[in-house]
């Protein structure tokens, strides 16, 4: 067995995983790390025109004649644009130039299939191209995380590592609640067993006990007074931020000996192919209250101003509505990025409802690399093209 089928064993077994480590000898660390990335993925494809919605186009409210918002209900940021109502939370933010919006985000030649369109956004890679490391398996590779940092990455409420995936030190917490238990409880393993293939397995499981121990809650930890939402995505964010309040120190950086570079959070069920509005709204008032206890938490951590959060999703959705209150599976979206670094605004390319291609969709304005190349480039510090494969120009998205 090898560690990638002991990791799929392992995540299906609903506790937490360890991916191998992407560590390289001789290569030294990069101090970048310290800045924590936050992804939160949007699995099933947000609807971005009722997210953020360029209401003075008359053509929204002829495409969207059933599932439209209304203009009166729209929270409005210029003459041009506005958020849907339920993302009203996130104003401070705004106000504040700590929200960034980047719209018309895809990639030439957009895949439609839920399954190769993420997996085109996990690896970055082309719409005719397999790759099979993500992203940051990749950087991670080519610059290695700090070896005393606990893990890589957290993945906290999904099995699926995406874009640390086949390769990056990445703890999957499937169950958060379960977290704390399961870590307690977990014991090392000897390691006098001489059979190769199980001594590898005892390996990966060590390696789990580890990363565990280091980033389970611990009594007389820091407690935060922030108060979470309720739901599966609201505990998801507290547990992300009991793993940064056991393993920072009050500065803000992580403690040696523990620390890690990324956090992925997943928010499900944004597939509206029917009765879309009471749906989305919901999803974006789990989205933007989450958004809200996320900053306050990292405030209260001395984390918000090296702490980038993005948004991402497979695709987007279809101008048009469809016969069944929904939307259908279309090409770009906006997405979100913010923290006490960014750049706050808008962002990319605003849709042109007039300007839509031969299937009804709307064209790519900003390709979704660009994003990881801020990250990558801007954020971290390192060699974005050669990890990316190609030169993808930074968005003006930081404060750096």
């Amino acid at each position: 067995m090898n560690r990638r089928d002991f990791l799929s064993m392992t995540s299906a077994a609903g506790a937490f995983a360890l991916a191998p480590s992407a560590f390289a000898a001789g290569v030294t660390p990069n101090p970048g790390y310290g800045n924590l990335l936050i992804l939160v993925e949007l699995k099933g494809g947000n609807d971005g025109l009722n997210t953020v919605i360029p209401f003075a186009d008359p053509a929204y409210a002829t495409l969207r004649p059933k599932i439209g918002i209304r203009r009166e209900q729209v929270v409005q940021l210029d003459e041009r644009t506005g958020l849907h109502p339920a993302l009203q939370p996130l104003l401070p933010m705004w106000a504040g130039k700590q929200l960034a919006i980047v719209q018309g985000v895809s990639y030439p030649q957009p895949n439609l299939s839920h399954f190769r369109s993420i997996e085109i956004w996990d690896t970055a890679s082309r719409s005719d191209q397999y790759l099979h490391e993500g992203w940051l398996t990749r950087a991670f590779r080519a610059q290695p995380v700090p070896p005393e940092f606990a893990a890589d990455a957290v993945v906290i409420g999904s099995a699926e590592l995406g874009p640390l995936a086949n390769g990056a030190r990445a703890v999957a917490l499937v169950n958060p609640a379960q977290f704390e238990q399961q870590a307690r409880f977990a014991t090392p393993v000897s390691l006098k067993e001489r059979n190769p293939a199980l001594a590898h397995i005892l390996d990966v499981e060590n390696d789990i006990v580890k990363a565990a121990d280091r980033l389970r809650p611990r009594n007389g930890q820091f407690v935060l007074k922030t108060q979470f939402p309720g739901g599966a995505f609201g505990n998801s964010i507290k547990t992300a931020m009991q793993v940064l309040a056991a393993t920072d120190t009050p500065a803000g950086m992580p403690q040696q000996g523990q620390g890690v570079a990324v956090i992925r959070l997943t928010l499900n069920g944004f597939d509206t192919h029917q009765n879309q509005p009471g749906q989305q709204a919901a999803l974006l008032k789990q989205l933007s209250e989450g958004f809200v206890a996320m900053r306050s938490a990292l405030v209260e951590l001395n984390r918000w101003n090296n702490t980038f959060v993005m948004t991402y999703a497979e695709f987007g959705r279809r101008p048009r509505e469809n016969q069944s209150n929904g939307t259908d599976h279309g090409t770009v979206a906006p997405h979100f990025v913010m923290g006490g670094k960014v750049n706050g605004g808008l962002h990319g390319v605003a849709p042109v409802l007039a300007r839509l291609d031969g299937n009804g969709n709307l064209p790519v304005g900003v390709d979704f690399r660009q994003l990881y190349a801020s990250v990558l480039g801007q954020w971290w510090g390192l060699d974005a093209t050669g990890i990316l494969g190609q030169k993808f120009e930074p968005l003006p998205i930081l404060r750096v």
